[in-house]
């Protein structure tokens, strides 16, 4: 028995459905690779990694990709949405107040969607999404100082 070989961001767009582009390649490989990213930051990378493309057609990217389940779209309260690569493991965030830095934060409790309602209102809940206010270390020393 082999293992099963990795597949490449044109093929992971193609079994999402979604048409291979140099822009749509860059964008996925852009958000893998870089954590808790703004639509300005995306573009930026993506400008560098292929020349030039419109902000629109980021967005419009980052939509696709994140309608196809291939990025997460996380949009702190107050702030500019956010894109990650991590994504169907239902894990939640960590947001400074001060500076904005957002930090992953595993499933609080048990499995997914790692929270019961206490009333679901006749919804099947699959997903919980918390997110987690404070300062980060930098800010808080700051602040103390």
């Amino acid at each position: 028995m082999t293992a099963p070989r990795p597949s490449t961001t044109a093929e992971e767009l193609r079994g999402a459905g979604l048409r291979v582009t140099a822009a749509r390649v860059a964008l996925l490989d852009t958000v893998r690779q870089g954590g808790h990213l703004d639509v300005e930051t995306v573009a930026a990378e993506v400008r560098r990694r292929i020349g030039h493309v419109s902000l629109q057609a980021v967005y419009e990217g980052l939509n696709a990709l994140s309608a196809a389940g291939l990025v997460r779209r996380i949009a702190p309260a107050g702030g500019a949405a956010l894109y990650e690569g991590r994504v169907g493991d239902n894990h939640h965030h960590l947001v400074c107040r001060s500076c904005g830095v957002v930090a992953d934060v595993d499933c609080a409790v048990g499995e997914a969607p790692c929270l019961t309602a206490s009333d679901g209102h006749g919804f099947e809940v699959d997903e919980a999404e918390v997110v987690y206010w404070g300062l980060c270390p930098g800010c808080s020393t700051s602040r103390s100082a």
